[in-house]
């Protein structure tokens, strides 16, 4: 499928990635900016992969809810919300990202390459769905959609198996509106240039603070704060003698869907 290894070992860590997504790459320099990381683009210019992972994530999540969509008939949107939610997750994507080694062909900053970033979960996750939409971007949808299949048909399957799993603000959100008055508030704040941000998320509930967490997005350091809470809170259910699969309908539809 790809061309016989370049002299360049960048070129031929690519070319490698390649051959595992299973697409042939018509416009090579959307794979080389998917792989590129803001770290080298601090040091040597160009174009990081922020743009495509914000396309990619998109790109995902539709692939992903029109699979399930599929061969989910018999679950209600709340169920495959949750699903979709483990699916996505950065945990979810980092794992699929190191089972194709994906971290080998990345292009770093040498900070951020003598720190481990080539085995960072946030910076695989992103660099993951820069590569989806990458391959959107190269061929179109329905490539891109092969390749998600390709890459997370068993994560899908065990996501199905355990709905919200990784989706910890959903599950806070159902513990809390089963023993509180109050909804869960969370506390966000940042700090470092923009090309090396980071945010640190509590989460305040009837009183009580949880965290702070950290994450390279608002969005992951609310989940990791969430994580925090719903491990220190999860035996209210057990306490209460109360299952909260069986109670889901009815919680989302008083605490609403915003996630």
């Amino acid at each position: 499928m790809s061309s016989p290894a370049s002299a360049d070992p960048a070129t031929a860590e690519a070319e490698a990635i390649a051959d595992r997504l299973g697409h042939r790459f018509a416009d090579p320099v959307l794979l080389t900016e998917a792989l590129t990381h803001r770290s080298w683009c601090a040091e040597h210019g160009g174009v990081s992969n922020e743009r495509l992972e914000f396309l990619g994530d998109a790109v995902l999540g539709l692939a992903v809810a029109t699979r399930l969509y599929r061969l989910h008939p018999e679950l209600p949107e709340g169920e495959l919300a949750k699903i979709r939610a483990g699916v996505v997750s950065a945990d979810a994507l980092a794992e699929v990202a190191r089972r194709i080694d994906l971290g080998r062909a990345l292009r770093l900053g040498r900070g951020e390459a003598a720190s481990g970033g080539d085995g960072k979960e946030s910076i695989l996750s992103d660099a993951m769905e820069a590569v989806i939409g990458a391959v959107f971007l190269d061929g179109g949808q329905g490539p891109a959609f092969a390749v998600v299949d390709g890459l997370l048909d068993s994560t899908i399957d065990r996501a199905a198996e355990d709905p919200g799993v990784h989706d910890h603000k959903t599950r806070l959100q159902e513990l809390v509106a089963r023993h509180f008055d109050a909804p869960p508030r969370y506390l966000l704040t940042s700090e470092g240039p923009d090309h090396d941000r980071r945010f640190h998320a509590e989460v305040e509930i009837d009183g009580t603070s949880y965290g702070p967490a950290s994450g390279t997005s608002k969005k992951r350091a609310e989940q990791a704060a969430a994580h925090l809470a719903w491990t220190d809170l999860e035996g209210l259910d057990q306490s209460a003698g109360i299952e909260p699969n069986r109670q889901e309908a009815a919680v989302m539809a008083e605490a609403g869907s915003d996630r």
